[in-house]
């Protein structure tokens, strides 16, 4: 976890109005895209509240939601989709959530931040990507190894729509792709040079320091929304909603921007 620099922490220790001892222990359920500023935020929210304990559970969306469903016990959810977020609440209605599940408390849902879907390379772009036409002239003819998200997480939900919007057909280009269950897993192959390119979150490829050969528009994929709710599942709800409204403050927000999202809350 790194180190936050000494003015960061005095203005997020003044955003939440000082230390309180509250003695609690959170489970944040959040999308492995946020790991690296939730960390950061939730290091600097733990000095601010001697006390709390705030546990982190970073995985796809979709895996998240599952196990939220399936019982786990969870006081805060990230999603980087609508979707899993959705499938949770009741008030998203049949066609979203067939199940009619309830775990979502509607009244403190709100789309916490915007990130990018792009198209990034190793190092030395071994085939001279430089947007997603020429990916899609590549998977055509069969000259490169995609690495992209499963269907069943946000990341590679993105990639299906792009797929569409240029015309290809998933299963039909098996033979160019490969899949990581979630977005870190989908960078981690770029990274390393076991694929040609990778479709993933424009944040990744910064931290990861991708080279980025192209960047998917709104009509391509559609906006990269992460919804932040309390879940009804959780032990402790007001302290949720603590660290929810503390996730929206100011210098908050100057984390998320270094991180490369855009602050909606």
């Amino acid at each position: 976890m790194r180190r936050l620099f000494p003015m960061l922490l005095l203005l997020l220790l003044a955003a939440c109005g000082g230390p309180k001892s509250d003695g609690v222990q959170l489970n944040v359920f959040a999308a492995a895209s946020l790991q690296e500023p939730l960390s950061e935020i939730g290091a600097a929210y733990e000095q601010a509240h001697p006390g709390v304990a705030l546990v982190f559970h970073f995985d796809s969306s979709g895996t998240l939601k599952t196990q939220i469903q399936e019982g786990a016990e969870c006081d805060l959810f990230l999603s980087a989709g609508q979707k899993q977020m959705d499938q949770l609440d009741v008030t998203a209605g049949p066609d979203a959530n067939p199940e009619g599940l309830d775990f979502v408390d509607p009244e403190t849902r709100f789309d916490l931040l915007e990130n990018k879907v792009v198209l990034a390379v190793p190092a030395g772009n071994p085939l001279n990507l430089q947007s997603f036409e020429n990916l899609k002239t590549a998977l055509e003819t069969g000259d490169v190894l995609l690495a992209i998200g499963n269907r069943d997480v946000p990341v590679g939900q993105y990639t299906q729509r792009i797929f569409d919007y240029y015309g290809l057909n998933e299963d039909a280009l098996a033979h160019c792709l490969t899949y990581g269950s979630n977005a870190k897993e989908v960078t981690t192959q770029v990274s390393e040079g076991t694929v040609d390119a990778g479709i993933l979150y424009a944040t990744d490829a910064a931290a990861a320091a991708l080279e980025i050969a192209g960047t998917a528009t709104p009509e391509m994929c559609g906006r990269v929304i992460y919804p932040a709710a309390v879940m009804t599942c959780g032990t402790n709800q007001g302290g949720a909603k603590d660290f929810l409204d503390f996730l929206r403050a100011g210098a908050a927000k100057e984390v998320f921007e270094r991180a490369g999202f855009t602050p909606l809350g």
